[in-house]
């Protein structure tokens, strides 16, 4: 005589515990981002300017430099020139408009539009100097400013060039 049988369970099927899960992901998540620590390198770009190139029209169609007898060498130039000095820690630390210095970025803008909204001046396009230990945050603000001038002519600004002080 046969023992009795088993009775066989009901095989169901298995649940996995998805609030477990998520809860687990979301620690994991909190822990990460409040541990990371980015090396200050990341957020420093080195600014490297290019080469000095001439980029000014002159109207009388003379190259620069050719006539030896020019006694005013910058008659006849459209390019306003901005000066952007940075100190050791990378920040602004002179910011002129031709020979003028201007105080700071509220100053740059109220002598830009001066200067450019004038219908004498004949300005077309602004030349930036900068000096290579400044930060590029700091020259992207003196573009946005720039950037948001108009002519006497009343279209927008649209004419920058950047050339790197000589000697840093």
């Amino acid at each position: 005589m046969p023992g009795p049988r088993k009775k066989k369970r009901a095989q169901g099927e298995v649940e996995l515990n998805l609030a477990a899960m998520l809860d687990m992901a979301f620690q994991l998540l909190a822990f990460f981002i409040l541990t990371f620590k980015p090396a200050p390198v990341e957020g420093d770009v080195v600014l490297r300017m290019p080469p000095p190139m001439p980029t000014t029209i002159l109207k009388n169609a003379e190259a620069l430099g050719s006539n030896e007898k020019n006694t005013n060498p910058v008659q006849g130039l459209t390019s306003l020139v901005i000066t952007v000095v940075g100190d050791d820690s990378g920040t602004m630390k002179m910011l002129a408009v031709g020979d003028t210095t201007v105080g700071g970025l509220e100053d740059l803008d109220r002598k830009l539009k001066s200067v450019l909204g004038d219908q004498g001046t004949g300005f077309d396009q602004v030349l930036i100097q900068v000096s290579a230990n400044l930060n590029y945050e700091e020259l992207m603000q003196v573009i946005d400013v720039c950037t948001r001038q108009k002519l006497a002519e009343g279209q927008r600004l649209s004419k920058l060039s950047f050339v790197q002080l000589p000697g840093g």
